[in-house]
């Protein structure tokens, strides 16, 4: 995992994961969305927004993919 200038975390792969899924660490705390994925099938690479305001604490660490990516919720008006 690799912080970028412009604010996005470069993450390689080892697995090809969905745009819109949920990385996170260890101890299943959320760490950032994969927003587009980069570079060739062989060597996948992902680029995400980081979800917490401290992520230079894991830098250079492992993270892993949700298995289920969280669904958008719809927004009920109610009829007056």
């Amino acid at each position: 995992m690799h912080l970028a200038k412009s604010g996005r975390v470069i993450v390689q792969l080892t697995k090809l994961v969905e745009e819109g899924q949920i990385l996170c660490d260890n101890k299943s705390s959320k760490v950032a969305k994969v927003m587009e994925l980069i570079g060739p099938v062989s060597k996948p690479y992902a680029s995400a927004m980081p979800l917490t305001n401290n992520i230079k604490k894991f830098t250079g660490k492992k993270i892993f993919a949700l298995e289920i990516t969280a669904k958008k919720q719809k927004i009920r008006r109610k009829r007056k």
